[in-house]
């Protein structure tokens, strides 16, 4: 073999170390695996994770580390006087992503717009019934009554018609079920009949593309070159799945993954310790909560609800698994920080003797068992599901109930509480828009007791109108009043035991930059590289 002379084997050997930099992945250790990739279909906040933010766009996005919405592949629009219609204009030069199982024949278009909500709005559709559990989250949010037409008028220009004013509205579209999928690979797997692998080979506009994935073991992308808002710095991203977060932690440390998210509140300080790592928080928009089943015999009685929550020892519980100081008691199913929310309302003391009369009352036997389901790891709005199952038995074996811990697998858990075989279950949401009807009604309206994802599977009939009444209105104060009376309605009902507002941590490696925590609790890392 011929030598290279000395500065052309230098620049050779910068060539491939910059190159071998450059394509070193970017590992992010997260805490479960994606129910799948066919956002519509899902709404916990790894799947979103795992495909709304590395996948898909929508029309309109959130600025990163806001709530304050900005162009996404529609670049402006204009909303009527009267709040029922809102053009979009679209982006242009807007690619799909080319795979192995998929090359686009065109840009992004109308078409893609259209095909994305009419799908889940008209029965029609050819893909309306392509999915066993339907849209939870378009169905909860009752957008089916809410959107009266999607339509064209040209290639990059589509019209929503509303049938009454909707104060969220353009937040509701930068929430991930309202992600655009590619009209012609969708026309291209119904020809195949192969509908399933749009949940399993998606393809979106999104900054990566998907690779490959192993159940509760990995997701690979790889960046995309074609991106609109810029090819993202790391070439790659690996999703490490570790269900424990003292794994995710142990394989930060070895520098197996460069972010780690939802490390234990109490290994905070540690981590600010170490001088090869940093953690970002922030007092984002989260609830920890325990649903009762109030359909199930026993927990249909408020009595019973009550004399569980006046036996819950709530502040020893918040502090055991966050910490002092990492999280605020709850109260209301929202945080204090969003409009509307309810003062007035107070958690009861403590009162062992007034939950055993309660119980009486409701001709409760001694000795009575309820099931309560966690899951088997630890995240942000519980960080030790396994402890905070056994402190709640402990509470409630002083007042004669048993509890029957059931421990199991993230996707498991929520698929059986959506079926409602749960007498409690603990579990937690996110804000994905930061307005107050993102909590109400995805998690207690009436609607979202049909698709399950009501798991209190907690109907009342005054709180409902209220809350349907309040996204109807545009006037702050008006919503705000609406909002304070629909809480009270909940309080004196107590479907949940609501257990805390907790800090969002995430710890990285020291040499990860670009990283933006949002207070919505997603996950995008379009911007984030390893130095």
């Amino acid at each position: 073999m011929k030598s290279l002379p000395l500065h052309a084997a230098l620049a050779a050997l910068v060539l491939a170390t910059s190159t071998s930099l450059r394509a070193r992945p970017l590992v992010v250790c997260t805490e479960a695996s994606p129910e799948g990739f066919d956002m519509v279909q899902y709404t916990t906040a790894v799947t979103a994770d795992a495909a709304a933010e590395t996948l898909f766009n929508r029309l309109v996005d959130f600025k990163p580390g806001t709530t304050e919405v900005q162009p996404g592949l529609a670049e402006r629009w204009e909303i009527s006087d009267d709040g029922l219609t809102y053009t979009f204009h679209l982006r242009r030069d807007v690619k799909f992503h080319t795979t192995e199982w998929f090359t686009p024949s065109r840009e992004f278009n109308a078409d893609d717009v259209l095909w994305s909500f009419r799908r889940q709005l008209d029965p029609r559709h050819p893909w309306h019934d392509k999915t066993s559990i339907g849209f939870p989250y378009f169905e909860s949010m009752g957008f089916r009554q809410l959107l009266k037409n999607v339509e064209k008028t040209d290639e990059h220009t589509v019209v929503f018609t509303l049938s009454q004013p909707q104060a969220p509205f353009l937040r509701d579209l930068a929430m991930a079920f309202a992600s655009i999928y590619s009209a012609e690979y969708g026309d291209q797997l119904l020809a195949a009949g192969r509908t399933g692998d749009l949940n399993s080979k998606p393809v979106g506009t999104g900054p990566f593309i998907f690779q490959r994935y192993v159940k509760d073991a990995q997701v690979r992308y790889k960046a995309n070159p074609d991106y609109f808002r810029g090819a993202p710095p790391s070439e790659s991203l690996v999703f490490a799945i570790a269900s424990d977060n003292n794994v995710r932690l142990q394989k930060l440390r070895a520098n197996e993954c460069q972010i780690a998210l939802y490390p234990k509140p109490d290994d905070v300080p540690a981590i600010k310790r170490d001088p090869m790592l940093k953690v970002v928080e922030l007092e984002a928009l989260i609830i920890g909560y325990i649903a009762f089943n109030t359909e199930h015999p026993v927990l249909n009685d408020v009595r019973v609800r009550k004399a569980i929550d006046i036996a819950f020892d709530r502040k020893t519980h918040v502090d055991q698994l966050f910490g002092k100081d990492n999280a605020l008691l709850a109260v209301n199913p929202y945080p204090p920080t969003m409009i509307g929310y309810n003062h007035d309302n107070k958690n009861p003391p403590r009162d062992l003797d007034k939950a055993r009369a309660l119980l009486k009352g409701a001709g409760v036997a001694e000795g009575t068992k309820l099931t309560l389901f966690t899951r088997n790891g630890g995240g942000m709005t519980n960080p030790n599901p396994r402890l905070s199952a056994e402190m709640l038995q402990a509470d409630l074996a002083k007042i004669g109930l048993k509890v029957d811990i059931r421990v199991m697998e993230w996707a498991e858990m929520l698929r059986r509480a959506k079926n409602g075989e749960h007498d409690m279950v603990s579990t937690g949401w996110a804000g994905d828009n930061g307005d107050p009807d993102n909590f109400l009604t995805p998690l207690l309206s009436c609607e979202a007791v049909k698709n399950g994802e009501n798991y209190a599977r907690w109907c009342n009939e005054k709180f409902d109108a209220l809350i349907t009444q309040a996204r109807q209105v545009i006037d702050p104060k008006q919503r705000e009043a609406l909002y304070n009376e629909a809480l009270a309605v909940y309080d004196a009902d107590r479907p949940w035991i609501t257990m805390a507002h907790p800090k969002m941590f995430t710890a990285m490696r020291r040499n990860v930059e670009g990283y933006i925590i949002s207070p919505l609790t997603n996950n995008n890392f379009a911007t984030t590289s390893v130095k």
